[in-house]
């Protein structure tokens, strides 16, 4: 009989552990919209406050860059998804990145939605265990005290 709760508990732990990891993925994923997001923040305040002549340094890579003047800030090139990019008037441009943002506030939400449900089943498993491990200590109890009054 204790076999099978032990088997039991073993089953509830893996179960556990599998949300755990699962909860620790959607909460990367979160972390990674949240820096697109800032991204883009940075990519609109540019486009907004740069002007035509401006320097800039853009990046190359790797860590390396390379100053550059900015010919012609009302055309911006913006990346559409899919490897496609598009030139943009410079509003344009900002509207593009300001839907990117909506949609990746949309994507956090129904990250977020998800993880609260997992933290609940988390819970809900775990107050199992619990109550499984209580119930496997009331048993080995009374084995112990049927045990010694079957000693006396």
């Amino acid at each position: 009989m204790m076999g099978g709760g032990q088997q039991q508990l073993q089953q509830l732990s893996q179960e556990l552990q599998a949300l755990d990891e699962e909860l620790e993925a959607l909460e990367t994923e979160v972390e990674g919209y949240r820096q697109e997001k800032a991204d883009i923040d940075e990519a609109v305040e540019a486009i907004e406050t740069l002007e035509t002549g401006a320097t800039v340094q853009v990046p190359l890579g790797g860590g390396a860059y390379v100053r550059a003047e900015v010919q012609d800030i009302d055309e911006i090139v913006v990346s559409l998804g899919g490897n496609y990019s598009a030139e943009q008037a410079q509003d344009d441009a900002v509207d593009v990145l300001r839907r990117k943002q909506d949609a990746l506030d949309d994507r956090i939400a129904e990250t977020e939605e998800e993880i609260d449900e997992l933290e609940d089943e988390s819970q809900e498993l775990e107050q199992q265990a619990q109550q499984m491990q209580q119930q496997m200590q009331q048993q080995q109890m009374q084995q112990m005290q049927q045990q010694q009054a079957d000693d006396e």
